[in-house]
């Protein structure tokens, strides 16, 4: 953590500038548990093998790579609608546990497993596009983002204790403080 505080401080501006991009720097955060819990849910579902893995970062990717083509082409619909769809599949992605997938067949239990695993993390794209379009400082906005998955990184660790489904819990409480720190934000893009 001290090195990248250093780093991105370094590289990215400053933490007075980075202030304003605060719910970013919780996005990353989140956006990197998210992404852990999804390596180890895959795990469980298919095995832990190098293909699983390259899978779970691909789906990751492609993830991302949809959400921002979906918000260079289509007007988004306000940012609270994205919070709450975030929010919606976040709390699917609670309740159904990936041991009830493990009955299904391998190609249902895939679409499942893809399904549930990575409509968190495209609607959370769509919300950090959004939002990533309104800044001022792309480079500063980028080093809050840093911070915060650096900070995911660290509450990854979260999970000896309560269990890697739990993180789930853990991300929609780092959503939440994005959604109340980005307040501001979310009225301009809402008017804009």
């Amino acid at each position: 953590l001290l090195g990248s505080l250093i780093l991105v401080r370094v590289g990215g501006g400053s933490y007075r500038g980075m202030q304003r991009y605060i719910d970013l720097a919780f996005m990353g955060a989140a956006f990197l548990l998210l992404e852990t819990k999804n390596v180890v849910q895959f795990a469980l579902l298919f095995g832990t093998t190098w293909v699983v893995n390259a899978a779970v970062f691909a789906g990751v990717l492609l993830s991302v790579l949809a959400a921002i083509e979906t918000a260079r082409r289509v007007r988004l619909p306000r940012p609270v609608l994205l919070y709450v769809g975030l929010l919606a599949a976040l709390v699917l992605a609670f309740v159904i546990p990936p041991a009830a997938l493990l009955s299904l067949p391998v190609v249902p239990r895939f679409l499942a497993g893809v399904a549930l695993a990575f409509a968190p993390i495209y609607l959370a794209n769509l919300v950090f596009a959004q939002r990533f379009a309104r800044t001022g400082s792309t480079t500063v906005a980028f080093g809050a983002n840093l911070l915060g998955a650096m900070l995911g990184g660290t509450l990854e660790y979260l999970a000896l204790i309560s269990g890697y489904r739990s993180l789930l819990v853990v991300v929609a409480l780092l959503y939440g403080l994005a959604f109340l720190t980005g307040r501001k934000h979310l009225a301009a893009a809402a008017a804009g």
